[in-house]
């Protein structure tokens, strides 16, 4: 078993104050610069959006977004780096399947096999992912330790961590009341596009936002609640441990009132290599927005000090 290294790094100390939406006014807009296509992951099309040359990373979107929600990162990384951001099923410009079971998982997970597979077949990727993402990220890892050279997870500690807070934390659990919600048979019929994308305040993103999610499916947004989060009564996580075998990079906005910060503790009793944690005291949910330019920074050196470890490989 390899060290873990542990590095909790307060962005408050680092860069000042986080700027709201720093995402929407200081990055080059990628809308026009990506390249569109799409995977077949049995028989569901699964769109993506890719920038760059080089290394494969793959990011995944949580609830409620879409490949967009990267674009920050994207225009960073595309320098050195292939970024292929996707649209997870139900969103966007992905396929639709009808059917609670048709967002299990084990689904999910091998949807981003199968972008993995087209894009390097028989190769690696460094995986990222926020929220619903980031689940997906974590049991990618778990499930395919071979297609993944590095993990990078952005707002949704180790599903072990929310299983336990869940369990024991009435503060999560009054925390998680709109998980519960969302669970409901007819909680579809209060979602909108305009009102998901009330968050984003740049009105030129926000159109995209709402074109987005206009083409999106809300009862499949939910059922990512219904067939995968945890419901009551709340226990913790009774499977068999598999450790995450590729380095970790965290960032975790400590603002974030869904997801609360407890949940990170003991991550690294999951793992079974390097982890570097960054707490974001002045982000929120979406710390890939919030903290756009610093996220983007850590992730860079991060991946570039995680490819020095290792010898080069030729692409």
């Amino acid at each position: 078993m390899k060290a873990i290294l542990v590095i909790v790094v307060a962005f408050a100390a680092l860069a000042g104050p986080v700027s709201p939406h720093a995402a929407e006014t200081t990055v080059a807009d990628v809308w026009d610069k990506v390249q569109h296509g799409s995977v077949d992951s049995g028989g569901v099309r699964i769109h993506y959006a890719t920038l760059g040359k080089g290394p494969l990373v793959v990011m995944i979107h949580g609830f409620p977004d879409f490949w967009y929600s990267w674009r920050a990162q994207m225009a960073g990384l595309a320098g050195s780096y292939q970024v292929v951001a996707i649209d997870q099923r139900g969103y966007n410009l992905s396929d639709k399947p009808q059917g609670q079971q048709n967002y299990d998982i084990a689904l999910l997970v091998d949807d981003v096999r199968a972008v993995v597979q087209h894009f390097t077949p028989g190769g690696k990727a460094t995986i990222v992912g926020h929220d619903w993402g980031g689940y997906v990220a974590w049991t990618f890892a778990m499930k395919y330790p071979e297609a993944t050279d590095r993990l990078i997870i952005l707002n949704l500690p180790h599903p072990r961590g929310l299983a336990y807070e869940l369990a024991h934390s009435p503060q999560q659990q009054d925390n998680s009341a709109y998980a519960r919600r969302f669970q409901q048979p007819d909680a579809a019929k209060a979602l909108s596009a305009d009102g998901l994308a009330n968050r984003v305040k740049d009105p030129a993103v926000k159109a995209r936002y709402v074109e987005a999610f206009r083409h999106s499916d809300f009862e499949a947004m939910l059922n990512y609640y219904r067939q995968n989060y945890p419901r009551e009564p709340y226990r913790e996580d009774p499977s068999p441990l598999v450790k995450v075998k590729a380095p970790v990079l965290m960032f975790h906005g400590l603002k974030d009132t869904a997801l609360l910060a407890p949940a990170l503790n003991n991550t690294w009793d999951w793992l079974d290599n390097d982890l570097t944690l960054v707490t974001v005291p002045g982000a929120g949910h979406w710390v890939q927005d919030d903290a756009a330019d610093f996220v983007t920074a850590t992730m860079t050196s991060w991946l570039a000090v995680q490819a020095a470890k290792k010898p080069a490989r030729k692409w």
